[in-house]
């Protein structure tokens, strides 16, 4: 009778030892999902630029003038890049000055998400 009683509580322990095994690896692996979302969402680009563009339907256009330097003159270029924007209240208007972040694609070209508008164009 012994043996059996042995057998039994040798068969609740390792069935312990599994439960206490599984529940971690899976809280730290939720645990490690959401450090990875936090760490993408904090390398996520943001840019200033005008809006150009109002005539589709909740996307703008927006202009990003950046400062470059010139490989052969080492004078400084600006170039300017026109990005397609999501912008799905419509409060952007022509001429306004916005910042914009970076998101997964919306569309074939549209990469970024209105933040906020900035300043109101005159």
């Amino acid at each position: 009778m012994s043996e059996n009683v042995d057998v039994v509580s040798e068969e609740s322990e390792v069935a312990q030892a599994e439960e206490t095994v599984a529940e971690p690896s899976q809280v730290g692996s939720s645990v490690l999902d959401e450090g990875n979302d936090e760490k993408a969402r904090a390398s996520r680009k943001f840019r200033d630029g005008v809006v150009v563009s109002t005539a589709m339907d909740k996307t703008i256009v927006v202009a990003i003038t950046e400062r470059v330097r010139h490989r052969r003159y080492q004078r400084t270029v600006q170039r300017t890049k026109k990005l397609y924007v999501d912008d799905q209240e419509g409060s952007a208007k022509l001429g306004d000055s916005v910042r914009v972040v970076e998101t997964r694609p919306l569309s074939k070209l549209k990469r970024w998400r209105l933040l906020e508008v900035l300043e109101r164009a005159r």
